[in-house]
């Protein structure tokens, strides 16, 4: 069967593995003062930093309408055996209901839901383009797809909160006492829906280190075939930290170091780094 794979902007996959795998991106909106941006295509998450250094209001995200996506799903069905789209988690947008709206015009349309947003979501995307080379049911693949998002471990440390406050995610008391005691959050996501797992204490590179081997460290349960270091902007001295633990805990076959999209960067803000991988 010939197979398209989509998936929305959030994946954060990079230029270079979407291009490899011939995945399509739907991108979904980005909200700057009241003005609608299309997500890495008409704005970037550069563009949302500046805007709310220099004083702006938070930027926020809207999903995909049921008649976008019917309007990409139209493109591809006619041309494909199959389509694939793999949303972000149900639990973060309504964009998979919408998807699904969508997609019960067409009866080659199959929609994922990744439980999991940024390169949590791009890993149940890369493995889509790897079952769909051989896929004879596209029903059997949406299973296959749906069981497979269990297996995806995906968490992020924060050095900064401030988008978190202004977002209202965070108190702004809860906010001034981590900024007191010195305390960066890791945020993992369980479920589909996001929770505090352990809060890391002193300087932002060294607590990433220390993040980095909690979570790969004396792991036997690790598919060692893909990791991604996904972030937004960093310090040179954190990815260097990162790098370093990441190096000696060798295991994986590939480790992609991406930039967090539009959606990440509107929620977390600078100063937020994820490795994110595989369970077996």
């Amino acid at each position: 069967m010939k197979i398209k794979i989509l998936s929305d902007s959030t994946c954060d996959l990079g230029e270079e593995l979407v291009n490899k795998y011939d995945i399509t991106i739907i991108p979904l909106t980005v909200i700057k003062d009241g003005q609608a941006y299309s997500d890495g295509i008409t704005i970037t998450p550069a563009d949302i930093y500046k805007h709310v250094a220099s004083g702006g209001s938070l930027c926020s995200t809207a999903a995909v309408s049921v008649g976008e996506y019917a309007q990409w799903f139209e493109k591809y069905a006619s041309d494909y055996d199959g389509v694939i789209h793999v949303n972000i988690s149900s639990e973060f947008s309504c964009s998979y209901q919408n998807a699904c709206l969508a997609a019960e015009e067409f009866s080659n349309v199959r929609v994922i839901d990744s439980r999991n947003l940024s390169t949590g979501q791009g890993l149940v995307v890369l493995q889509a383009c790897k079952l769909a080379q051989q896929c004879q049911d596209l029903d059997e693949l949406q299973q296959k797809l749906q069981s497979f998002t269990e297996k995806v471990e995906a968490s992020f440390l924060l050095d900064r909160l401030e988008y978190m406050v202004k977002g209202g995610r965070c108190s702004s008391a809860a906010a001034l006492g981590a900024n007191l005691l010195n305390l960066k959050p890791c945020i993992e996501v369980k479920n589909g829906k996001m929770a505090v797992v352990k809060k890391y204490r002193g300087n932002y590179a060294k607590c990433l280190s220390m993040y980095v081997k909690d979570r790969l460290a004396n792991r036997d349960d690790l598919d060692r075939e893909t990791l991604f270091v996904t972030r937004t902007p960093v310090s040179d001295e954190c990815l260097k930290a990162v790098a370093d633990t990441v190096q000696e805990y060798d295991v994986f076959e590939n480790t992609y170091w991406t930039e967090a999209g539009c959606t990440i960067s509107c929620h977390c803000g600078p100063g937020t780094l994820g490795v994110l991988f595989v369970r077996k």
